[in-house]
């Protein structure tokens, strides 16, 4: 599988539940959510902007889309202040656009620019390998944390996430997660 297939096969609408483990909170958490994902032309304005914003050139980019999530969790907001909760809510709504720049001289491996990252919703640059059983890892650093994803299809329609997150020198994690997410098949 290469790059564009994987883009290809995650084109859709997907049914996700994943569990969280916050261990700076030693808190479990549950999120059911509804992820959107879908192609997006080249020369959409949004992707253009995004290559602007890094200074790439768009010949290079390959399989733009935009990912848009809306989901509940079961956290317990009551112990969150005000600024915590509107933080969270954030993260259960949103919208990126990400576009893929494969490595001339290694294809399966290259640069994932979003306009909104994972961990912090910053704009962020991400580095991705799809090694040849088709699983895709993403390694991103922020300003504060560094997030590592792998995402991987057990079918065409079931794929898997695991996520951590960790601090910024990569001495500790803070959260791990494990998603299945299934394609809804209907319209």
């Amino acid at each position: 599988m290469d790059l564009k297939q994987f883009v290809k096969q995650s084109i859709g609408r997907w049914r996700s539940q994943r569990s969280a483990h916050h261990l700076a909170f030693a808190h479990f958490e549950k999120v059911r959510s509804t992820i959107d994902i879908m192609a997006l032309d080249p020369q959409d304005p949004g992707v253009l902007e995004v290559c602007e914003l890094y200074k790439i050139d768009p010949a290079s980019m390959e399989s733009p889309f935009r990912m848009t999530w809306e989901g509940e969790s079961d956290w317990d907001e009551d112990d969150w202040d005000k600024e915590e909760e509107e933080e969270e809510e954030q993260e259960l709504k949103g919208s990126c656009i990400l576009v893929p720049i494969p490595d001339p001289e290694s294809p399966q491996n290259g640069q994932l620019l979003r306009d909104r990252g994972y961990a912090e919703t910053i704009p962020a640059i991400g580095h991705y390998s799809l090694n040849t059983e088709g699983i895709f890892t993403l390694i991103t650093e922020y300003d504060r944390a560094a997030a590592e994803e792998r995402i991987w299809f057990a079918t065409p329609n079931l794929r898997f996430r695991v996520s951590q997150i960790k601090t910024r020198d990569g001495q500790g994690v803070t959260t791990a997660s494990f998603s299945s997410e299934i394609r809804s098949l209907s319209s």
